[in-house]
């Protein structure tokens, strides 16, 4: 069994969760909605404001090994909708580098990166974006969602414009993250 799937899920206030006879979970709180289908060889049992996780031992469709990772995986899955429609997920990034730059209207948001172009990128509707340029600090960039995965990936692809490097420390990171720097060329002595 897996030591994550063995764990309970508590179910907050104002957080409820069906399962279909299909097997698809749906969480809804303050924050959204969101939806999980589950793999057949995973039961849920929902009671007293807790969900538990139980391998379905008959069902034979899928081996054993396979059976126990999906055992922690859907556990993971169904904690993540539930923290995020309750209390949701934010992610704060920085812009480091001389005339780095972001601005948005709504979830469409331009970045000026030393390009000679700038990058617009649309948002999905489910990700709330704030932006701030203040006098003598890195442009940020603020996201926030109740869909954990959905964030992460566009904070990837946001990266991805500029990721940052190991010389000079430019790029876009996120808040609080050390890069190793490295240092440059040295003359070689003859």
């Amino acid at each position: 069994m897996s030591r994550i799937g063995k764990m309970p899920i508590a179910i907050p206030a104002g957080v409820t969760v069906t399962v279909s006879n299909d097997n698809v979970v749906t969480v809804k709180g303050k924050l959204g909605e969101m939806t999980q289908a589950v793999d057949p060889s995973i039961k849920l049992n929902i009671q007293d404001g807790t969900i538990d996780l139980v391998i379905d031992e008959a069902n034979d469709t899928v081996e054993k090994k396979q059976k126990q990772a999906f055992h922690g995986l859907y556990r993971s899955l169904i904690n993540n909708m539930v923290v995020g429609v309750s209390q949701g997920y934010e992610k704060q990034m920085e812009l480091v580098g001389v005339g780095y730059r972001v601005s948005n209207q709504g979830n469409l948001v331009e970045f000026s990166l030393g390009y000679t172009h700038s990058i617009f990128i649309q948002l999905p509707a489910e990700i709330k974006v704030e932006t701030k340029s203040e006098r003598n600090q890195n442009p940020q960039i603020i996201l926030r969602s109740c869909d954990k995965q959905l964030l992460g990936q566009v904070c990837a692809k946001i990266r991805s414009f500029r990721k940052p490097e190991p010389y000079k420390g430019k790029g876009i990171l996120f808040i609080g993250e050390q890069i190793r720097r490295k240092s440059g060329k040295s003359a070689g002595a003859k």
